[in-house]
């Protein structure tokens, strides 16, 4: 998924450069930079898998087929590597995005082609009522940031979905609220509405916390037994 960072291609790269020839912990270089060790392990770990080209933030979305998911999946589950071992090897962009399909599996959710049919997701935006950005923004939440499975399902563009989201995260409800023109009727909302539509959103953000938390405890057990996904 593209995102903005306020770490550059040569920051990153630097780091991980200084990181793989050993002349700086990850706790050194993430103190240099202001964040944390597991950020430059991220770095490495995109750089390893993806090359160059992983540590280029990009607007444009990675397409995984329901093959590579499945079998990412499969080699997890029946203990052939760690999540960052099997996100190096299947060049996924996330731990986060191999934990979701996980957890879709072990939920007995097919896993799909992402995007629409292996094709790119839609990209020209719609307009939309502050109630269906809130819905929007919830089932995002609920589908592990799966931004192309929601512009999906909602036919809004992916770069909305995504700007939704952060908006929410930095400002809470009020992010979503559209205060271009003279749109009285959100501008104005009462307390009540704002105050529903947040404990909607936490109770979606509580959820996820839920399955999260549900994974973590059954990853162990699931590559002790775990069934191996049909790829057929």
């Amino acid at each position: 998924m593209g995102q903005h960072s306020k770490y550059s291609f040569e920051m990153k790269l630097d780091a991980v450069t200084k990181y793989l020839e050993g002349s700086c912990s990850t706790e050194s270089i993430a103190r240099s930079l202001g964040t944390n060790g597991t950020r430059i392990v991220e770095w490495v770990t995109l750089y390893q898998s993806l090359g160059i080209e992983g540590l280029k933030t990009t607007p444009k979305l990675r397409i995984y087929s329901a093959e590579t998911k499945q079998n990412a999946v499969a080699d997890y589950l029946s203990g052939k590597g760690t999540l960052r071992e099997i996100q190096k090897k299947y060049g996924i962009r996330s731990d986060k995005q191999l934990r979701n399909w996980i957890m879709k599996y072990n939920g007995h959710e097919k896993l799909k082609t992402s995007g629409t049919g292996g094709t790119s997701v839609m990209t020209k935006g719609r307009k939309t009522s502050y109630e269906e950005r809130v819905e929007i923004v919830t089932y995002c939440i609920e589908h592990g940031m799966d931004y192309a499975q929601a512009a999906e399902k909602y036919q809004v563009s992916y770069q909305q979905i995504y700007q939704w989201t952060r908006k929410y995260q930095s400002n809470g409800v009020e992010g979503l609220i559209d205060k271009r023109g003279k749109r009285k009727s959100e501008t104005e909302m009462s307390e009540l509405e704002k105050l529903r539509a947040e404990n909607k959103l936490l109770q979606a953000e509580k959820r996820r916390a839920q399955l999260e938390v549900a994974f973590l405890k059954n990853s162990t057990k699931s590559k002790g037994g775990g069934s191996k996904p049909d790829t057929k």
